[in-house]
Formats: C-alpha cells, structure tokens, sequence
C-alpha cells in the first residue's frame, strides 16, 4: 500500500526513483565532477574563490601528505573541526581519497564534548583551526589522536592577504589562545609536502562508511551515525532530483551559511552541488549579520539555504533588505520547523518563497522536501525519490491517512546504524529498514506531511496533547516577537502547564498580558499559557535551532527537580 501510494505523487518532471548505485563511491563523483566543471567556481570565502579543478588538486596534495607522511590507514578516522573556511572541502575531500572516514566536529564544542567524541570515533588524527587548539591541547593527551594538523582563518588566500587575515584574527581580534602542540604540522606545510605527489586513489566500496555524524545531542549523548559512500550518494541524487528544472549546470550561486560541519549543509553543499557544479559561497560567521549581508552583495546569488532564525535575523537587517534578489530562485529550510511568519516575511522581502524540507543525521539528511515549482507552506514536502513514508502508533501500528503518529522513514539514504552502539540503533532501526523519527506527524491525502512535533517535546495539559510548534507558530505572528520557545512545566493540577520564553525584537516592547491576550485569541483554553518570561536571548544549537530541552532543564532545577 505504502509503495503504490508514492508513486503518484511527485510533480512532472521529477523521478519516483533514483539510483543509489549510480556511482561506486563518494571519490568517483568527485573526480567525474571536478573533470567536468574543472574552470567553474566550487567555494568561496574571504574574497578568493577556488575551482572544482583547484579543489581536486589541493585535496590531492593532503591526500598524498596523509598517505606519504603519516602512518594513517585506510578506514581511519579522521575528526575535522573547522568552521566554514576554504580548507574544509580540501581536508574532507582529500581525506576520502585517502580512504579515511570523517568524523565532522564542532569548532565550538566544549573539551568534554571533544573528548567524547575523538573517543567515541577512535579518531587517530585531528585538523583544527587555530582558534581552538589550545582545547585539542588538553585534549589529545586523552584521546588515541596522534596526527594533529592546525590551520588559520586565512590559509587558503594569497600570501599578502594570507599574512593580514591571519595576524588581524591572531593580534587584533585576540581570536587564537596560546597554545602548545609541539608535534602538530601546520596545513599550508602538509599541502606544501603533498603537492605534486602522485596519490593512490581509495576505492571503497559504496557499503563502507564514509562519515561519522555526530547527532546534536540535543535529547542525550552524542552518537555516530555511520553514513556510507551510498547514502550519501543516495542524497546527493534525491536532492537533485526533486531541485528539478530550477538549477542549471555549472551556472548556481549558493549561499551556505549554516556550518558543513552539520549534516545539512555538509550533504547540500559539499556533496549534491558538486554533482551539478554550483558555486557555493562559504560564511564563515552568520552571527555576524554586517559581515554576511556585506558578503552577500558581492555575488549575484541564485539559491539560499537557511533556516528559521536566520531567516528573521536577515529580514530585521535593513542592509539585507536593500540586497539585488533579482536571480534569487531558490530558498531552502531545514534544521528545525519553518514559522509561518518568517516565511512570509522572506518572501516579501526576498520575493522567493521557501521550501521547506525535512531531514535527520540518520537520513543523510534530506528525506522530504517541498518541490520547488509546488510549495505547501506549513508541509515538510513529499518524501525524496526512492523514499518511503509512514505514520505509527505507540504499537508500531501504522496509521490511515490524515491520522497523527510518529514518522517513520525508509530509503537508501538512512544510516547504517550507530557507531558500536547496537542497542541503540535496534531502538531506532527495525529489520526491515524503517527509522522511527521520533517526530510526530500527519500525512495528507495529496502525499504531503506536517510535522506535529517531536514527540518528547509534547506536553500533555490535562489529558490533553499540546504541540510547541503550534503555539510557537501562533506567537510569532505577534508583532514584536523576535523568538519565542514552548516547554511544558510540572504542575499539580494539569501534571504539565505550558510556559512560553519570548525574545522582543530591538527597539519594540511587549508585555504579558499583551502576550497572553494574544493567545487567548488564537487557540483553546487548555492551550494558552499559564506562564510568561522574557529573555534577551534563547538558547541555541550551533546552526540556531532553539533548545527547549535547556529550558525545561532549567525549570525542572528551579523546582528541585534536578
């Protein structure tokens, strides 16, 4: 029933199916790729631009270094800490062609959560910016890393502008602590010793992991989720295929501001661009707004891929607003649920709609999106080719269309499993392939889906199931919201009462009652909040989805009750 219900549903002009076994490995669609658009633009960053032919000659160079100077194997892990700077797609892709696995780590991860995770992985080398080595120096002599590598904001420019960047970050800024790693190489020497040194291409097979992905842990340990050179690829070509007839060979514009160190963006912009040669324009800071927007005036950009907050950050920028969007034909969102409101401020300050997709670590991480040429704001799309979607019961029953249950996932695309953790992967992965999301949705007659919530975030009042997306959704279409954040509390009456955390907008004021009037207006009694809290500022995951398991956390000690 499942199978025969997707078929139909996909617009004219984009496949049912793909083939995830189009390509052996992850190294043969880079070198196919970097043939065909050697003189095209690959990444941008800082005002230098490198070509898909630049990229494969300098991932050659760390390849050759890797496999000529240090006692790496294939199959060894490799944890890569960058930011999004010139140097990542060089260290990844020549790491693969190395036939060493990825280990993406979060520049801004704490020491705990460095140790924790180059453990976990068995990673046996580092590349790192320099800006945090003095945490890899507490750490590594903790960990089994043995091969260390540092590079510098600024390392990939031209000389001049190399010494300035470098010492305006170091000197200026006071970006990079003191640090001591006597054994640790400096990337411009390891490319310096590769260059020009023939390397003996990896050839894994297309079952072989070829990243470790951290999950967020934002619901409890961070675990590896082992993607292979499969589903990748798988992803790559979904992406493409449901991209249709908007994107154009060789001729995108890209602006990639959430880190490749996430899933996300690592999947678009690293791996499904490079299959159609897209120019992506790396931000190194999208905290920074005067910087990006300044960045984003240089290029006559094409797509944009985003998410929520940032999407508001931008159109509360009046130099954002003052941008030429005339070429702009695509925005995507994905990384945490996509608010009516910030949509329709995008479009009309942008004029492009957004389509909003869905995905997980587990996924690759792109599993539905909405087709670009037939929008439902407020879905998450149709399932990507080759995929297949299902609605379940506490029970595992599934559910008939138009009912609620979690969402589980099928396709190419979903991870192998769980880095040495086999329970935890049973738990998630069932023998026939179906990932439970632990998302709670609804799937509509036309093949679309809405995502209710997550289902540990759900509050139940009363008896009563209450979703935060529903009242986050209503609250910001309050003016003067910037963000806003709905948790459930312990109560004796209702076992859980809702709170809500709201951030004003600069220069704007609200006040509780006004607040609260407004949600009078908009949904049921048992729904509106019992409790208000203004905040200057939420707290975030690195790529900007609110945490509302902090919040509960800091309610729960505020109670004694952790």
């Amino acid at each position: 029933m499942i199978e025969n219900f997707w078929k139909d549903k996909y617009p004219a002009g984009i496949p049912a199916e793909i083939n995830a076994d189009q390509y052996p490995n992850i190294q043969s669609v880079l070198r196919e790729s970097c043939q065909r658009f050697a003189d095209k633009p690959a990444f941008s960053n800082l005002g230098k631009t490198l070509t898909y032919g630049d990229v494969y000659e300098l991932s050659g160079a760390f390849a050759a270094y890797l496999q000529q100077h240090t006692d790496l194997q294939p199959g060894d892990r490799i944890a890569v800490q960058l930011p999004n700077v010139l140097q990542y797609p060089v260290v990844v892709f020549g790491a693969m062609r190395a036939g060493l696995v990825v280990v993406n780590t979060n520049p801004l991860y704490t020491t705990r959560e460095m140790e924790h995770q180059f453990n976990d992985s068995g990673a046996k080398a580092l590349v790192c910016l320099a800006n945090m080595a003095h945490l890899a120096e507490q750490v590594l002599p903790k960990t089994g890393v043995k091969t260390v590598i540092v590079t510098e904001v600024g390392d990939m420019l031209a000389p001049i502008k190399r010494l300035l960047v470098n010492s305006v970050v170091k000197y200026v800024k006071k970006m990079v602590p003191a640090y001591n790693l006597p054994h640790a190489i400096k990337l411009t020497a390891a490319l310096a010793k590769g260059r020009g040194k023939s390397v003996t291409e990896a050839s894994p097979h297309n079952a072989d992991v070829a990243v470790l992905q951290y999950t967020g842990g934002t619901t409890g340990v961070a675990k590896g989720a082992m993607l292979t050179h499969r589903n990748l690829i798988a992803n790559m070509l979904q992406a493409k295929a449901l991209m249709g007839a908007e994107m154009n060979e060789g001729c995108e514009v890209l602006i990639a501001p959430l880190p490749l160190y996430h899933i996300y963006a690592f999947t678009f912009h690293c791996m499904a661009m490079m299959l159609i040669g897209s120019h992506n324009v790396l931000i190194t800071n999208p905290r920074d707004l005067p910087a990006m927007v300044k960045e984003l005036s240089q290029f006559k950009f094409t797509g944009f891929v985003g998410l929520n907050t940032l999407f508001v950050a931008l159109c509360n920028n009046a130099d954002f607003q003052k941008l030429d969007f005339s070429a702009l034909k695509v925005t995507l969102s994905g990384g945490m649920a996509l608010q009516l409101a910030a949509a329709e401020r995008w479009k009309q300050v942008t004029g492009c709609a957004i389509c909003e997709g869905y995905g997980m670590t587990e996924t690759s991480p792109i599993a539905t999106v909405n087709p670009s040429q037939h929008i439902q704001i407020g879905t998450i799309g149709i399932p990507v080719p080759s995929t297949l979607c299902k609605v379940v019961d506490d029970e595992g029953v599934e559910q008939p269309l138009g009912s609620i249950g979690e969402l589980c996932v099928k396709g190419p695309q979903v991870m192998k499993g769980y880095w040495k953790r086999q329970d935890a992967t049973d738990e998630i992965l069932d023998a026939e392939g179906w990932l439970k999301t632990g998302d709670i949705a609804v799937i509509q007659e036309d093949g679309y889906m809405r995502i209710v919530d997550r289902k540990k975030d759900m509050i139940l009042v009363s008896g009563f199931n209450v979703y935060p997306n529903e009242l986050e959704d209503v609250l910001a279409t309050l003016p003067g919201v910037l963000q806003c954040a709905a948790i459930g509390v312990p109560d004796e009456k209702s076992g859980e009462a809702i709170k809500i955390f709201v951030v004003v907008k600069p220069g704007e004021s609200l006040t509780k009652e006004q607040v609260m009037e407004h949600m009078r207006s908009n949904v049921t009694g048992y729904k509106v909040p019992k409790a208000v809290e203004f905040r200057d500022m939420l707290p975030t995951t690195n790529v900007g989805k609110i945490l509302r398991r902090e919040l509960r956390d800091e309610e729960l000690k505020k109670l004694g009750k952790k």
